[in-house]
């Protein structure tokens, strides 16, 4: 199931996200990469030079997916730039109305 405009697909069920306990905000394409990296913290009591292999993974996989939104967003951005240079100029509403006299 991948979400609407990400090309990594969830990997990991609501069903296993539940069991290991993962909070909802970090529940996205690389939770399964989350589950064992938490799972080697808690038996390593959170050494942080242990579980390096797993925690690399997960950063990275976390990395390509704000890459990816920035990307996303740099070209709804462009598109909307776009779309606002082709707008004719003279669309634009005065700031002071012209009376029935004048």
């Amino acid at each position: 199931m991948a979400l609407e405009g990400s090309s990594k697909k969830m990997i990991a069920t609501q069903e296993e996200m539940v069991e290991a306990r993962v909070p909802l905000a970090y529940r996205d394409q690389c939770a399964h990469l989350l589950i064992p990296l938490n799972k080697c913290r808690q038996s390593e009591f959170y050494l942080p030079w242990k579980c390096e292999n797993e925690r690399h993974s997960y950063e990275k996989c976390e990395y390509e997916l704000v890459m990816e939104r920035m990307l996303q967003m740099k070209k709804i951005r462009e598109e909307q730039a776009n779309l606002k240079n082709s707008q004719p100029q003279g669309a634009v509403v005065p700031l002071i109305p012209k009376t029935a006299n004048a």
